[in-house]
């Protein structure tokens, strides 16, 4: 499937320095400034804040919260789930193959995502499957043609992903095509990288 940034430069990586040097850039990693994913309204460059004097909002800087419902989840929601970093998350927003799926609930998805991320809440991730891919069928869906899906939520306090891949495995989504960022919108957020509006 898709490897770290190797199928990038083929399917729309702009790797710019923007006039600077390079030990002036705030990069993704010491090749890659940008990552251009296709959304619904156009292109949007994944970078990095380049204010190295930049915080992360405290809304995303609280470290506990009451568990439950606020636990930590485990790297791997079920079995046959592979997690994923932010690099892996990259390669599978510019793969028109793949999916990546914010499964929070619409008024957080609304307050910001990842660019190139589409909606689909943890409550109706089960009877969702036909936009992933599967048909509908007599016993519920035929998932033969599966896409591969990255899942993700707030962080890894949050439990909204891994109970969406967990349902969608039960309704026959197969494992094997789930793919976790557990680190979520906080990971995301804390490492400086575009968000939505």
């Amino acid at each position: 499937m898709m490897r770290i940034f190797h199928a990038l430069a083929v399917v729309g990586v702009a790797v710019t320095c923007a006039g600077a040097t390079l030990a002036e850039t705030v990069g993704i990693t010491k090749t890659i400034i940008e990552v251009t994913v296709q959304t619904s309204d156009g292109p949007v460059g994944i970078s990095r804040v380049q204010d190295t004097e930049n915080r992360v909002d405290e809304n995303w800087a609280r470290t506990s919260r009451a568990c439950p419902p606020f636990c930590v989840q485990p790297m791997v929601p079920a079995e046959g789930v592979t997690a994923i970093g932010e690099l892996e998350l990259m390669d599978m927003l510019v793969d028109p193959e793949a999916m990546v799926v914010d499964s929070r609930v619409v008024a957080n998805f609304a307050g910001g995502s990842i660019p190139g991320a589409v909606n689909i809440p943890f409550a109706e991730a089960s009877d969702r499957l036909d936009e992933l891919g599967c048909e509908i069928d007599f016993d519920g869906f035929d998932c033969q043609a599966a896409k591969p899906v990255a899942l993700f939520c707030n962080g890894p306090w949050c439990g909204q992903s891994p109970t969406a891949a967990r349902n969608m495995i039960a309704a026959g989504y197969p494992a094997d095509k789930i793919f976790y960022y557990r680190g979520g919108m906080q990971n995301w957020r804390m490492l400086g990288l575009t968000v939505t509006d």
